[in-house]
């Protein structure tokens, strides 16, 4: 029997962006944070990756609007035409608080490489804390030696995640991919 952790798997990289079509917030959504609260936040987590982070943001914050949630955690994947990806971070929202949550996730596709990441996911038409715990699929790219910057997004039921990664490690691929959120720790990717 292994001793090896989830937490032990768990580290810092980044990955690229593929956008999803947003739908309007619900009217009973609590309300979005400001963007200069989550840069804010993410300066501290990120540290001194600002620059990239803001800009990221603001990218974001033009695509889908303000979020009204946002995660902060780490994660770890790895990948040969198949992959698998585990992270585990803390919720925030303006009206349940902080929570914590995991993630986890396979990915079919021409996908080569691993990565480590400390991950900032913005949370976009989040009608309750629990309505996160489902699958949020995507299309995600990746073309990186040593570490990087980037983004992607992830859609389900008029929701949208927008993860932000910074890390080391090397990948090279596209692949379709799923992230599943749990209130507990699994190694179950499905």
């Amino acid at each position: 029997m292994s001793n090896i952790t989830r937490r032990d798997v768990l580290a810092g990289a980044a990955a690229l962006a593929v956008g999803v079509v947003a739908t309007p917030a619900l009217a009973d959504a609590p309300p979005p944070f400001a963007l200069d609260e989550v840069v804010d936040s993410g300066h501290r987590f990120f540290g001194a990756l600002s620059r990239g982070l803001a800009e990221t943001v603001q990218e974001a914050a033009r695509r889908w609007g303000l979020p009204n949630g946002y995660v902060l955690g780490q994660e770890a994947s790895a990948a040969f035409v198949g992959g698998l990806r585990y992270g585990e971070g803390k919720m925030y929202t303006r009206n349940a608080g902080d929570e914590k949550i995991y993630w986890q996730g396979p990915s079919v596709g021409f996908d080569a490489g691993a990565d480590g990441d400390r991950t900032m996911m913005l949370v976009y038409n989040l009608p309750a804390v629990n309505a996160i715990y489902r699958r949020f699929g995507g299309l995600d790219g990746s073309a990186y030696f040593v570490g990087g910057f980037g983004f992607t997004a992830l859609g389900a039921d008029g929701m949208v995640v927008v993860p932000i990664r910074t890390g080391v490690g090397a990948r090279l691929g596209v692949n379709l991919s799923y992230l599943k959120f749990t209130p507990h720790a699994t190694w179950n990717p499905f």
